[in-house]
């Protein structure tokens, strides 16, 4: 199957750049300012979902009078700071991109979060120029686990979405480009995967590396594009 893939749509954070990490070190830190019991069981809800999805989740769990913006304030501090240090890249992402550089497969990015930040997140790690198309969640009506956000993607970059591999570390990431029709891969980053999960992807692959791999692997016998 892998050798009829004619490009491949990346999720961005936890896929391509080692950010949920991070994100997930802000949550906890802007809740412990605010005196709310952060746990990684309510923090793996959040992951992979609209910003706004995320904001409706936590005020059905902590109440309509969860302090949002004072949240934000917190977080958004953290970050700042954490970014000077630089957007860190997966292991493995700079390779696979080369190997469909090198095959002339486009590649384009999904992701949940808003065009500003993906831009500047992708820039200042070098990956940006890299991808022909960057669908984000102001670029959709319907964010993940909706099909719309790959959907959009395979429409940007004219393939058709079953000739399209998607990478994707969050179950709602899966869950949408299964449902798009592309032959969906999980390289898991903060989530482990469910049965659910497993049912929908054609593998699950623990690191970038392992994803060039089996698409050598695939493509060995094809040649590259002219």
């Amino acid at each position: 199957m892998l050798h009829r893939i004619e490009a491949v749509v990346f999720d961005m954070d936890g896929v391509l750049l080692d950010t949920e990490t991070v994100y997930r070190e802000a949550a906890f830190h802007a809740a412990a300012r605010i005196g709310i019991d952060w746990t990684d069981e309510i923090h793996r809800l959040t992951i992979g979902v609209p910003g706004d999805t995320a904001d409706r989740m936590m005020r059905e769990k902590f109440g309509a009078a969860f302090p949002l913006d004072e949240f934000y304030i917190h977080w958004r501090a953290f970050l700042d700071e954490a970014w000077t240090r630089g957007i860190p890249v997966k292991p493995g992402v700079v390779e696979f991109l080369d190997h469909l550089a090198a095959r002339k497969l486009p590649a384009a990015v999904a992701t949940s979060s808003g065009r500003r930040i993906a831009e500047d997140h992708l820039g200042k790690a070098g990956l940006l120029p890299r991808f022909s198309a960057l669908v984000t969640r102001d670029d959709v009506t319907h964010g993940k686990p909706h099909p719309e956000p790959f959907l959009t993607a395979a429409s940007r970059i004219r393939v058709a979405p079953e000739a399209c591999l998607a990478l994707e570390d969050s179950h709602n990431g899966v869950r949408a480009a299964h449902a798009a029709g592309m032959v969906t891969i999980m390289v898991p980053d903060l989530l482990d995967p469910i049965a659910e999960i497993e049912a929908l992807c054609f593998a699950i692959i623990g690191d970038m590396h392992g994803v060039r791999e089996q698409m050598e692997r695939a493509s060995s016998s094809v040649p590259p594009r002219t």
